[in-house]
C-alpha cells in the first residue's frame, strides 16, 4: 500500500512541476540580426546546348562501341551439375580472349555473370554459378587476358533466359555471360 502512495505522490509532482506557467524565453537580437543580413544572390550558369551535344554524343559511341564488343562475345555454356569447360566452349573463350587482348578492347574490363538452372538449392546455385564463372575467368587468364580485369558474379538461378521445364530449356540456363564495363 505504500508503494502505491508513493509512486502516486511521486506521479503527482511530475505532472504539476512539468506545467509550469512561465514564458519561454526568445533572444530577440538573434532575430533582429538575422533580418538585417542580406541574402547574397545566387549565381548561376548557363551551359551550350553545343557543348552538351559533344558529351552526349561521346557516350553514345562509347555505349556501341561496348554493345558492339558485348555482342562479340559468346555465352559459355556448361553441363548438368558441371563447371568443367568442354573442347567447344574453350574455342569460344580463346575467341573472347583474343577480342579481349586486342588494343580497342584493353582499357575495358570484363564482368563474367555465372548462372544456373532451377535444380538445386538457392545456395548451391550460386556457389555453382561462381564456380563456373571461376572457371572461364582462369581459361581467360590463361589466354593472356589480365586478371585485374576481370570481376565475377554468380546469380544462381535468379537470372534465367529461359522459363520452361524442359531439358533444353535448363541447358540455356546452365552459363556465363560476359559483360564489359568501362
Amino acid at each position: 500500500m505504500k508503494s502505491i502512495v508513493l509512486s502516486s505522490v511521486v506521479t503527482a509532482l511530475l505532472v504539476f512541476s512539468g506545467c509550469s506557467s512561465k514564458e519561454p524565453a526568445v533572444d530577440n537580437k538573434a532575430q533582429n540580426a538575422a533580418a538585417v543580413e542580406e541574402v547574397q544572390a545566387v549565381e548561376t550558369e548557363m551551359v551550350a546546348p553545343d557543348n552538351s551535344t559533344v558529351n552526349e554524343n561521346t557516350g553514345n559511341t562509347a555505349e556501341m562501341t561496348i554493345a558492339e564488343i558485348e555482342s562479340k562475345l559468346p555465352t559459355v555454356y556448361f553441363a548438368f551439375d558441371k563447371y568443367d569447360i568442354t573442347p567447344e566452349m574453350q574455342a569460344k573463350i580463346d575467341a573472347a580472349a583474343e577480342l579481349g587482348n586486342s588494343d580497342a578492347v584493353k582499357s575495358l574490363n570484363v564482368k563474367l555473370e555465372g548462372n544456373c538452372d532451377e535444380w538445386g538449392s538457392d545456395e548451391y546455385n550460386f556457389a555453382l554459378g561462381l564456380k563456373r564463372a571461376e572457371a572461364v575467368k582462369k581459361a581467360l587468364v590463361a589466354d593472356g587476358v589480365d586478371a585485374n580485369r576481370i570481376s565475377m558474379v554468380s546469380y544462381g538461378e535468379s537470372n534465367p533466359v529461359c522459363t520452361e521445364h524442359t531439358k533444353e530449356c535448363w541447358a540455356k540456363n546452365r552459363r556465363v555471360n560476359f559483360k564489359i564495363l568501362p
